[in-house]
C-alpha cells in the first residue's frame, strides 16, 4: 500500500507540476500583455515581503505532520486529533500574528515601491496580498492528515483544478475589466476555497477527525514539538530570507519595473529547478536508512554517487538557461522584456550553486544535523542582504544576485565541509575544496564553450536561434561531460544502473508476450 501510494503521489507530483508550470507561462504572458511589466513587479514585490512574514509559522507544521506518522500507522484516532486541535490552534494564531505584523509594514510600503509611474494604491493592494497570506493559514491544518496518509496525490489534483479555475476567471475579469484590485480578490476567495474542498475530502475521508479532541498531548509530546520547532526556525529564516529579498531590494533600489522583468527570469529559472530537483529527491529516498548503518565508506560512496549526478544535472540546466533564456524570452514575450546578459550569467551561477545543494543538504537532514548548524542560515541571511545592498549600487541588478552567491560561501565554506564532509565522512577539508572547486571549474570551462559555439552560429530569428542553442545545449556539454568522466567509477555505477532498468523492462515486455 505504501509503494502503490509513493508512486501515485509521485506521478500525480509530476504532472502537477508540468500543467502548473504550463499555466503559469500561459497567464503571465496574457498579464504581461494586459497590464505590463510594472505590475508584475508589484505582484513579485508583495508576494516577497509576505513571504518574509511567514516566518511567523516557526515550522510548526513540519514538527506537527512529522508526529502524526505514528498514530496514523497504529491507528490512534484520538492522539491524531489532539495533534490536529494543536495544529488548528497554533495556525490561527499564526494568521492573527502575520495579519498584525503585516499592518505594521504600512507606514514603509512606498518606500518599497519605489520609482513608479503606477497610480494604484499601494496600501490597499498590499492589504489584498496581507489578506489571503493571513487567509491561507485557516483552514489548512486538515492537508496534514491527508499528508500523514500518503493521500498527497488529492492535495496536487484539487491545487491543479485549483490553478485552472483561479488563471481563467483571473484573466477573465481582467480582460473585461483590467481592474487589478479586482484581479487580486478573486485569489483571495479561491484561496479559501480551495481550504475549504480539502477540508470536505479530509473530512470524508476520515470522519474521526470532526470530533472534538477529548485526548491531551503528553508533556514529552509538546516538547518534543517545541524542540523541533526551534530547531527549525533558524533554518527557516535562512531560506525565507535568501529567497524573499530580492524583489525588495530591486524595487527599492531600482524600480518596480525592473521587479516584473527578473520576474519572468525567475519563473524560467525556478521552473526548471522544481522539475530536475524531483530528480535528485526521487533517487534519494533511502539516505536516511543507509545512514544508521553507520558504514562511513558506504555512506562517502553513495554520497558522491548522487553529487556526481547532481553536478551532471544542474551543470546541464545552467547552461541550458544561459543558451536559451534569451531568445526564450523574446518568442514568449518580446524583446522589451530582455535583461543584459551579464544578468543572466550571474543567474546562472547562482542557480547552478543552488541546484549543487541539493546531494549536501540531502545528507544533513537526513542526518538529523538542524541545531549545531542552526546559526548559519542567520549568518546567510545577513551576508546576502549587506552584499546586495552594497552590490546592487555597484552593479545593479546583476549585483543583488553577486550578493546571493557570495552569502552562499557560508554554507559552502564553513557548514558543509564541518557537518557534512567532515562529520558525516570524516573526510579531510582538502578534498572536499578540491573536489567542488573542480566541479565548478569544470562547471565554467563547458558553459564557456557551449556559450561560443552558441554565439558563433547566431541568427537573426529568435524561433531558429533557440532550437539551434537547444541542440548545442543538449550534444556539448553532455558529451564533453562524456568525455570526461567516462572512465570514472561514477560514470560506470549510472551507465550499469540505465542498462539493468532496460534489461529488466525488456524481460517485463517480453514476460507479457
Amino acid at each position: 500500500m505504501r509503494t502503490s501510494n509513493s508512486i501515485r503521489n509521485s506521478i500525480v507530483a509530476v504532472t502537477v507540476n508540468f500543467f502548473s508550470i504550463l499555466i503559469g507561462f500561459i497567464s503571465q504572458k496574457l498579464f504581461l500583455s494586459i497590464l505590463g511589466a510594472e505590475y508584475l513587479g508589484v505582484n513579485g514585490l508583495f508576494t516577497n515581503i509576505l513571504s518574509m512574514l511567514s516566518i511567523a509559522d516557526l515550522g510548526i507544521g513540519e514538527a506537527i505532520i512529522f508526529h502524526l506518522y505514528k498514530p496514523v500507522a497504529t491507528e490512534d484516532k484520538e492522539k491524531i486529533n489532539a495533534l490536529l486541535t494543536l495544529y488548528k490552534r497554533a495556525y490561527h494564531i499564526v494568521a492573527v500574528i502575520i495579519f498584525l505584523l503585516g499592518l505594521c509594514v504600512i507606514p514603509w510600503i512606498n518606500l518599497f515601491v519605489g520609482k513608479t509611474e503606477l497610480t494604484l494604491n499601494f496600501t490597499i493592494i498590499y492589504i489584498i496580498f496581507l489578506l489571503q497570506t493571513s487567509i491561507s493559514y485557516l483552514l489548512s491544518y486538515k492537508r496534514s492528515i491527508l499528508y500523514a496518509y500518503q493521500k498527497n496525490y488529492i492535495i496536487n489534483i484539487i491545487h491543479l483544478v485549483y490553478l485552472i479555475f483561479l488563471n481563467a476567471i483571473q484573466l477573465f475579469f481582467l480582460l473585461m475589466t483590467k481592474n487589478y484590485y479586482l484581479y487580486l480578490i478573486i485569489k483571495v476567495i479561491c484561496i479559501l476555497l480551495e481550504n475549504i474542498i480539502i477540508t470536505i475530502f479530509a473530512n470524508k475521508l476520515y470522519p474521526f477527525i470532526k470530533q472534538k479532541s477529548i485526548k491531551k498531548l503528553s508533556k514529552e509530546l509538546k516538547k518534543d514539538i517545541i524542540a523541533r520547532t526551534k530547531a527549525q526556525f533558524f533554518h527557516k529564516i535562512g531560506a525565507v530570507v535568501i529567497n524573499a529579498t530580492d524583489n525588495i531590494i530591486i524595487s527599492t533600489f531600482i524600480n518596480i519595473l525592473t521587479v516584473g522583468l527578473y520576474s519572468n527570469y525567475y519563473l524560467i529559472i525556478s521552473s526548471v529547478k522544481t522539475l530536475f530537483g524531483q530528480l535528485i529527491s526521487s533517487i534519494t529516498a533511502s539516505v536516511g536508512n543507509l545512514l544508521v548503518e553507520e558504514d562511513k565508506e558506504k555512506e562517502f560512496h553513495v554520497y558522491r554517487k548522487i553529487r556526481f549526478l547532481n553536478f551532471w544535472i544542474s551543470t546541464f540546466c545552467g547552461i541550458c538557461i544561459l543558451t536559451m533564456i534569451q531568445s526564450f524570452i523574446i518568442c514568449w514575450l518580446g524583446n522589451q522584456y530582455v535583461l543584459p546578459i551579464f544578468v543572466v550569467i550571474t543567474l546562472v551561477i547562482n542557480m547552478y550553486q543552488s541546484m549543487m545543494r541539493s546531494s549536501n543538504d540531502l545528507f544533513l537532514s537526513a542526518a538529523g544535523i538542524c541545531v549545531e548548524n542552526r546559526f548559519v542560515p542567520v549568518i546567510e541571511s545577513v551576508l546576502n542582504i549587506a552584499s546586495s545592498i552594497l552590490l546592487v549600487q555597484i552593479f545593479g541588478l546583476a549585483g543583488v544576485f553577486m550578493g546571493t552567491i557570495i552569502s552562499s560561501l557560508a554554507l559552502w565554506g564553513y557548514s558543509y565541509p564541518k557537518f557534512a564532509y567532515k562529520k558525516i565522512f570524516g573526510r579531510k577539508y582538502s578534498n572536499y575544496a578540491k573536489e567542488n572547486i573542480g566541479y565548478f571549474l569544470l562547471f565554467i570551462m563547458i558553459s564557456s564553450i557551449t556559450f561560443f559555439f552558441c554565439k558563433v552560429l547566431t541568427i537573426q530569428n529568435s524561433y531558429i536561434q533557440m532550437i539551434i542553442n537547444g541542440i548545442i545545449s543538449l550534444t556539448i556539454p553532455n558529451l564533453l561531460l562524456y568525455l570526461l568522466f567516462r572512465n570514472s567509477d561514477n560514470f560506470q555505477y549510472f551507465q550499469t544502473l540505465g542498462k539493468s532498468m532496460l534489461k529488466k523492462l525488456e524481460r517485463k515486455k517480453y514476460g507479457k508476450k
